[in-house]
């Protein structure tokens, strides 16, 4: 938010008026003697040197407290390549810890704020090297469905070279692309690495005993930035019922697996229709409640309810606890709807917030005030749960990913890959892989 301070009264502007009618009426004195003649005239001069001097204030233009051009950052954020779709998080009030502009070369610029950039020497990238270049290619050549204008001119040689060895093209990237390791203002390059998945549900078009937790389509009168009722509000109240009447997309068996989908974003549905047919459907994000995601992880670890609160943890915990599940559910107040989409090729995944297919393995989730969509990084990470040193692209986003070395890795779609998503949670780095 953008600050403006209304300047104190200028001080010139009193002392001038003030100063003028005297200067007037001393000219107009007239002497009695040589002496007084004389003292008369050096007090004159005096007084119009100071009428004729510069004013100490000025009522014009403030010196600018913007970064010259010559010394603007070399990286600039790309417009066309970082979208704006509803699960944007919203932009960071300042530049810089110190509200400056970015002074950092290898910053972005005033609209991406929460990392800056140092340039690095390809050697200085662990791994680099090892990575396979035929499946890292796969993930170049999606981004260039929709590339933005910084990374479109390469894209007709990334086509290109989509049929050459590998060789040649981790040659070309090391090229054509300067790395940059990524931090915060602050200087931190160490983050945090998270998994998500696509997980598959079975539903039904109708509800029943058995199957009595809805999954709604987004009402009339949500808009982004404008908080609607609290998931217990909207579990609850009649007004908020109301408002979701005939908005139930399909029901689902267990509220704990509603919630899991709410977090994911998106997910499969095989639906038993009212005809006794069943379908495999996706849903994907359509809109929130914008209230802020509160997790029920921390919440079990906080009140001591479990030690270990990855979602296997947690299952574990509500098969212990029946009968407080629904209070669990509430301390997270955010509350996601969707909408239903075909699913003629299983092997695609969900769209990310770029718009593009999400490929396991190969996508990830940002905060795109800190890396735009669109773009390639070298991602490393220990482990434990699984060690990773791959070139990635940063293709979505998420209400939990926020910060300079902060990334949400896509891994693949159905339980198995949900068991590892959602365990990982270990030590990051990111450099960016930006054009020269």
């Amino acid at each position: 938010m953008k600050t403006r301070i209304k300047p104190a009264p200028n001080a010139s502007s009193k002392i001038s008026h003030m100063l003028f009618p005297f200067c007037v009426a001393t000219a107009t004195v007239k002497p009695s003697s040589e002496t007084l003649r004389a003292a008369l005239l050096y007090s004159l001069l005096l007084l119009l040197a100071a009428c004729a001097a510069p004013r100490p204030f000025s009522d014009g233009p403030k010196p600018s407290t913007q970064v010259p051009a010559s010394q603007a950052p070399a990286i600039t954020p790309d417009p066309a390549a970082t979208p704006s779709p509803a699960t944007t998080p919203a932009p960071a009030t300042s530049t810089s810890p110190s509200g400056a502009a970015p002074p950092v070369p290898g910053a972005f610029g005033k609209d991406i704020r929460r990392s800056r950039w140092t340039p690095v020497p390809w050697d200085s990238l662990p791994g680099w090297g090892s990575d396979s270049m035929g499946e890292a290619w796969s993930v170049l050549l999606s981004n260039c469905e929709r590339p933005g204008a910084t990374m479109a001119p390469l894209c007709p040689a990334i086509r290109r070279l989509s049929i050459a060895d590998e060789a040649s093209q981790r040659a070309w990237l090391m090229q054509n692309m300067q790395a940059h390791r990524v931090e915060s203002w602050e200087g931190e390059a160490n983050g945090l690495l998270t998994g998500y998945y696509e997980p598959v549900f079975e539903a039904q078009r109708l509800p029943n005993d058995s199957f009595a937790t809805p999954l709604y389509a987004a009402p009339a009168g949500i808009k982004p930035g404008q908080p609607w009722f609290t998931r217990q509000e909207i579990e609850t109240q009649a007004e908020a019922q109301s408002a979701l009447r005939d908005k139930a997309i399909a029901w689902l068996a267990d509220p704990v697996d509603a919630l899991v989908l709410q977090i994911q974003g998106s997910g499969r549905l095989r639906i038993l229709e009212a005809d006794g047919s069943v379908r495999t459907v996706r849903l994907s994000y359509a809109a929130s409640n914008e209230h802020p995601y509160q997790s029920i992880g921390r919440w079990l670890l906080d009140n001591g309810e479990v030690k270990d609160a990855s979602w296997p943890g947690i299952k574990a915990w509500v098969q212990r606890n029946p009968q407080r599940v629904q209070a669990l559910l509430w301390v997270n107040p955010r509350y996601v709807f969707f909408r239903e989409e075909a699913l003629p090729d299983p092997s695609i995944g969900p769209r990310g917030a770029q718009g593009l297919p999400l490929i396991a393995g190969r996508s990830i989730a940002v905060d795109p005030q800190s890396i735009p969509y669109g773009t390639p990084l070298w991602l490393v990470s220990p482990g434990p749960t699984q060690a990773v040193q791959r070139l990635v692209v940063a293709q979505d986003t998420g209400s939990a990913i926020v910060g300079a070395v902060r990334a949400d890795l896509f891994m693949g779609t159905g339980w198995q890959v949900g068991e590892l998503a959602g365990r990982m949670k270990q030590p990051l780095r990111l450099w960016v892989l930006w054009p020269k």
